[in-house]
């Protein structure tokens, strides 16, 4: 079966570079509106931006939505603090749209969604005019069928794939929307959103009622790549050039970034409301930035930056080197001071955001922890080169990859060097004493 679906992926794949797929007005590329997934912000596009960039797309026709309260509450249509409605994401969607329609004078625009984000985009083109301005939707694991559809979990959730948004979207022939292309993209068995056993929906053992092809749509170009995991459908590489060439009709030139001389760096500080995490800026925190040994994570000298964030949470910007590693120090009132250290940034970006960890009761209990954290992928074990201090952290485990942070607890004293390593990245990191409110985040790019 492995075989023939990845033949299937082949043929699809050979089959988008035919002549006539393009996406342009007037020769000009259409727009791109990036829209992330559950609990998730617009930082995690940053890597794609970067894809494209690299490939000649222009950067001012790209913008990523960055919904204020990212996570779907526990009914579709009723409004939870610290949550989002569908009908609350679809209009601030309906906004990003107009907004970079307006600045680039574009009559239509290409929606590319994560996960949640698919079905808000689904829902703004069938109930909320959007198909009129939309050329192209391309989903990426997106929970189109639901991630269980049933009368007894999930019941009234925009995920349940028996609700009344879902069926709704699902009701129109050929599941699509007309006058829009759309291509679907999907693990082969790795999304763990798209699994007959409810083990990832907190229900092991119970048949959810949905396929591997969950994500797939009747009427769309529907792409299978093998191995990737749920959030690799829409910030890997391999997902990337499926969306070029969706939208070009032609290969990547490269899917590797390419790097700039002058890099740039920009974002928003975040936190939480209600326990649940927003990307609303937020104003009186404090960021210091300081470039670090690559070997130890210890500083190299005294801050770059230094800012106290104003209403709207911008932290930078920073003119930063495109070859050094940096920590941020991120320092919001009532919240973990949290050190966040990074590799490399090879490009620009407006999407460094920045939010500070939440401790957990055995945090608290620990002399320093420091976590690992891939934001833009799961942790495959058997599938990725994992390590955090030499050895797998606790809590990964072989077979559907689940987990996008783990942790260690170390000493109070004295610091040291911890590094993680994720395939090819590297990233040491130092520990910070709990006690006094301080916790260390190892943050992969890739």
């Amino acid at each position: 079966m492995a075989v023939i679906r990845a033949s299937i992926a082949l043929l699809l794949a050979a089959a988008l570079t035919l002549p006539g797929v393009a996406a342009r007005a007037a020769g000009k590329p259409l727009p791109i509106v990036f829209v992330h997934g559950n609990g998730d912000s617009a930082a995690l596009w940053m890597t794609t931006i970067w894809r494209f960039e690299s490939n000649g797309y222009p950067a001012e026709l790209m913008t990523a939505v960055d919904f204020r309260y990212p996570l779907a509450g526990r009914l579709w249509d009723e409004p939870q603090p610290g949550h989002s409605t569908v009908a609350e994401e679809t209009q601030q969607l309906a906004e990003a749209v107009a907004a970079i329609e307006k600045r680039s004078h574009a009559a239509k625009v290409i929606l590319i969604a994560q996960q949640r984000g698919g079905d808000i985009v689904r829902n703004y083109l069938k109930n909320a005019g959007g198909a009129a301005r939309t050329a192209i939707a391309i989903l990426c694991g997106a929970v189109d069928h639901g991630v269980v559809v049933s009368d007894k979990i999930l019941v009234g959730s925009e995920f349940n794939g028996a609700s009344p948004f879902l069926r709704d979207l699902n009701s129109t022939p050929g599941e699509v929307v007309r006058g829009v292309r759309f291509l679907t993209i999907r693990s082969d068995s790795n999304d763990k959103y798209a699994q007959p056993d409810g083990r990832f929906i907190g229900h092991p053992g119970i048949a959810t009622g949905v396929g591997y092809d969950a994500p797939a749509l009747k009427g769309a170009t529907n792409l299978v790549i093998p191995r990737i995991d749920q959030r690799e459908t829409g910030y890997g590489p391999a997902a990337f050039a499926a969306m070029y060439r969706f939208i070009t009709g032609r290969e990547p030139p490269t899917r590797e970034v390419r790097r700039e001389a002058s890099v740039v760096l920009d974002g928003k500080v975040s936190a939480y409301e209600d326990g649940a995490p927003t990307n609303i800026g937020v104003a009186g925190a404090t960021v210091e930035v300081y470039q670090v040994s690559r070997e130890t994570g210890e500083r190299m000298g005294n801050a770059l930056l230094r800012k106290v964030t104003g209403a709207d949470g911008s932290w930078g910007p920073l003119k930063a080197e495109p070859k050094a590693y940096y920590e941020f120090v991120v320092a919001v009132p009532g919240f973990p001071v949290t050190h966040i250290y990074r590799e490399p940034f090879p490009r620009s970006s407006r999407y460094v955001d920045l939010r500070p960890l939440l401790l957990t009761k055995d945090d608290r209990a620990a002399g320093a922890v420091v976590y690992m954290s891939r934001p833009r992928g799961y942790f495959g074990v058997g599938r990725d080169r994992i390590l955090l201090d030499d050895r797998l952290p606790p809590g990964l485990e072989p077979g559907v990859p689940s987990v996008s942070m783990a942790k260690l607890a170390f000493p109070a004293e004295p610091p040291q060097t911890v590094v993680a390593i994720f395939d090819r990245e590297r990233i040491a990191a130092r520990t910070w004493p709990i006690a006094n409110g301080e916790v260390s985040v190892a943050e992969f790019t890739w």
